[in-house]
């Protein structure tokens, strides 16, 4: 597949700013789990960055939803491959915005994944249901789920977490470097049981 035809189907790659490669967002407001812990007072959803700022644009809005929607696409899966392969990056973070919709998205997932081996994919996710299949993902796919609650300890039954702390014990350094990752790769990394990010 061209990359233009992928571009066109796919809706289009995110760049954060702050990470070494590109990334993939779909609406917010569509998580299935993040939708109701955005209206959980100390949750890790609350304040939702993804629902203020650039992202209620409404050019940004029509972009995601377009994703959203290209999902169901019988060729995403070429096409997610196609595009993420011409980047040419070595990192891909799946869902800046936005969370697995289903399984039949995390099977997708998976496929895109297997076809592109010399990319290091990173999934976080607040989607309990995900932990059946952590261990048939990707061996350069990391799904690293995020505890829900603010202060809330890892759970030992996941192979990978991410946490958020109000106090010390921070892992994460972008706060220290400009708010970028620098040559830190912890997200990506399955020998990196947590991360743990600062409240902001």
């Amino acid at each position: 597949m061209k990359t233009n035809e992928a571009l066109k189907l796919v809706g289009g790659l995110s760049k954060p700013s702050k990470m070494p490669g590109w990334a993939y967002g779909i609406p917010a407001k569509e998580c299935k789990t993040g939708a109701k812990l955005v209206h959980v007072s100390g949750s890790t959803c609350e304040g939702c960055y993804a629902n203020k700022g650039c992202y209620v644009f409404p050019v940004v809005q029509a972009a995601q939803y377009r994703r959203l929607k290209a999902i169901d696409n019988p060729l995403w899966v070429r096409a997610m491959a196609a595009l993420i392969n011409s980047k040419k990056a070595k990192y891909f973070r799946w869902h800046d915005s936005g969370d697995l919709q289903s399984l039949k998205h995390l099977a997708k997932i998976f496929k895109v994944a297997r076809l592109t081996p010399d990319v290091q994919h990173w999934l976080p996710t607040r989607e309990a249901w995900t932990q059946a299949y952590q261990n048939r993902a990707p061996s350069n796919l990391v799904i690293r789920f995020s505890m829900p609650m603010v202060d809330q300890p890892a759970s030992g039954s996941w192979n990978n977490t991410s946490t958020v702390v109000s106090g010390s014990g921070r892992t994460c350094p972008a706060p220290d470097q400009g708010n970028e990752c620098k040559d830190c790769r912890a997200c990506w990394d399955p020998s990196v049981k947590n991360v743990a990010y600062g409240k902001h």
